[in-house]
């Protein structure tokens, strides 16, 4: 009895050493990204931008935050996608931009840019699908909402651009001609006056 009664207690010892009364130890707190934290406190900046060159200096650290924030590999060929697309190689962007998300799928910025490749191509609905992969990972991604605006407008959806470009102005009040181009829509989608 005296040998299977110690192996049993062995077994048993631990979990009978825990107090019922004694709750488990909570799990340590996350530690806060930096680079989240910074882009917070960017995009609250760009909110509040004295000018628009004021803004378009935090427009372009905010950008510079979305592009490396993908794997080294996956930034790098975001990079070279948007040479080419800048140099009018659409089809090598796309090819660049695609190599990109299956390194790194979450990557909301090669997303955003192979919808700029798409719309350039004139694929609109995979801009769009593009366009929402990049607002679920990044619902503040103001060059997306850019794009979502001027998509929707070529597509004689005058609603669906202004409230695209509505958007854009609450992130980014001081975009560029973003005023103009709000009356402008204005009057598309709601016959009103500029």
């Amino acid at each position: 009895m005296r040998r299977l009664l110690l192996p049993l207690l062995l077994i048993a010892g631990p979990a009978l050493a825990q107090s019922p009364d004694r709750p488990a130890p909570a799990p340590a707190p996350a530690k806060p990204d930096p680079k989240r934290a910074e882009l917070d406190n960017l995009l609250n900046a760009l909110k509040i931008a004295p000018s628009e060159a004021a803004a378009a200096a935090v427009e372009m650290r905010v950008r510079e935050i979305w592009l490396r924030a993908g794997s080294p590999a996956a930034a790098l060929l975001v990079a070279r996608g948007s040479r080419n697309l800048a140099n009018n190689a659409e089809e090598d962007a796309l090819g660049d931009f695609d190599a990109a998300l299956v390194l790194d799928p979450n990557y909301a910025e090669a997303y955003s840019r192979r919808a700029q490749a798409r719309f350039a191509v004139g694929d609109y609905r995979g801009a769009l699908i593009d366009i929402q992969e990049t607002l679920k990972r990044e619902p503040r991604h103001f060059a997306a909402l850019q794009a979502l605006s001027r998509i929707a407008e070529q597509r004689g959806d005058y609603a669906g651009a202004l409230a695209a470009w509505q958007k854009v102005l609450d992130l980014d009040p001081k975009t560029p001609d973003g005023q103009e181009r709000l009356k402008a829509l204005q009057k598309k989608a709601l016959g009103e006056e500029s």
